[in-house]
């Protein structure tokens, strides 16, 4: 008896004084799957590939307390370049969206305050998977919640500068790689 009196009391005291567990932030899409193949809609027209070079609808949850806004980029760390490649870049989306359309990059549907940075592919805009043929990349698609409403840039910064000031401003991420070959 006396056992079960001391494991119920610790018990007690362990939930008192334990913190509560957050949600985890996550990310999640209909349009790409983790591990999974991108669809030919995720693919770059040109540089010998053919695809809808659509950007692939996003949501995000449990973002943690304190977030103000949010970054997404799509990155590949296999590009034969020493540094990956930079498909899409999006910064100082409002902490109030969840979510972001199929295409909504070429459809200009991004929330107002929104701001797409010049990929490496040389546009201001989504540039999808494109691997030279007989090489599997893998497509790193994260969402950033972000401690600022927006970041503090120069006029058109590299991806590099960027990924520095989202990841100094970054309370948690969430990623979903997807793989593409042709």
């Amino acid at each position: 008896m006396r056992n079960s009196l001391i494991a119920i009391g610790f018990g007690l005291v362990t939930s008192i004084t334990s913190p509560a567990i957050a949600q985890e932030f996550t990310l999640t899409s209909t349009s790409i799957s983790e591990g999974e193949q991108l669809s030919n809609d995720f693919v770059f027209q040109g540089f010998g590939c053919e695809g809808g070079n659509e950007s692939p609808q996003l949501s995000w949850s449990d973002a943690p307390e304190g977030t103000k806004s949010f970054a997404i980029t799509a990155y590949d760390p296999d590009a034969p370049t020493g540094s990956g490649w930079w498909h899409w870049n999006v910064v100082n989306i409002p902490a109030s969206v969840s979510s972001l359309d199929q295409n909504a990059s070429a459809e200009q549907i991004l929330p107002m305050a929104a701001l797409e940075i010049k990929n490496d592919f040389g546009v201001t805009e989504f540039g999808g998977a494109c691997p030279p043929p007989g090489e599997v990349h893998r497509y790193i698609f994260t969402v950033y919640a972000l401690g600022t409403e927006q970041l503090e840039l120069p006029e058109n910064p590299s991806n590099a500068l960027v990924g520095f000031m989202t990841r100094a401003n970054m309370l948690d991420s969430a990623s979903i790689t997807a793989v593409y070959n042709r």
